[in-house]
């Protein structure tokens, strides 16, 4: 389970919003309790880096990003956790290309964002043998 703060579900819409028709894309900064819990304490909105013609379906993160927010990460004492994406006119579900440049034990938030809109949203993990994704349930942090 990951749980989200209001805010932060917020700001992950406003971005897919605000990047349509693009992906937008983000890192997710928190904590994981001894029950495996998830908890997002703050999020990353990053660049999307991925190639101008490609960015209405894939998104990349570079790797000073990745380590900006892992060093922002260490001055609350929180880690990186996982990322967030958006899905342009697609549902809020890991695509093949998704389960490729995943990871095991990081949390995937998609945002399905429909003609401007954000719509759903969801939570995935990467199987540890990366055969697939399995679909993890969304609660709100208080």
């Amino acid at each position: 389970m990951i749980l989200i703060s209001g805010d932060a579900e917020r700001h992950i819409r406003a971005e897919g919003e605000k990047c349509y028709p693009d992906e937008c894309c983000g890192i997710l900064l928190g904590r994981i309790d001894e029950n495996g819990r998830r908890r997002v304490e703050d999020i990353v909105p990053v660049p999307n880096a991925g190639r101008a013609e490609e960015r209405y379906h894939r998104f990349r993160i570079e790797p000073d990003e990745f380590m900006r927010a892992e060093k922002r990460a260490r001055l609350r004492d929180l880690e990186v956790i996982g990322f967030y994406h958006s899905h342009p006119d697609h549902p809020a579900v890991p695509s093949e290309h998704d389960r490729e440049q995943a990871l095991p034990f990081y949390s995937y938030v998609i945002l399905s964002v429909r003609k401007g809109a954000a719509a759903e949203i969801s939570s995935w993990e990467l199987s540890c043998d990366r055969a697939q994704f399995n679909h993890k349930e969304m609660g709100r942090a208080t």
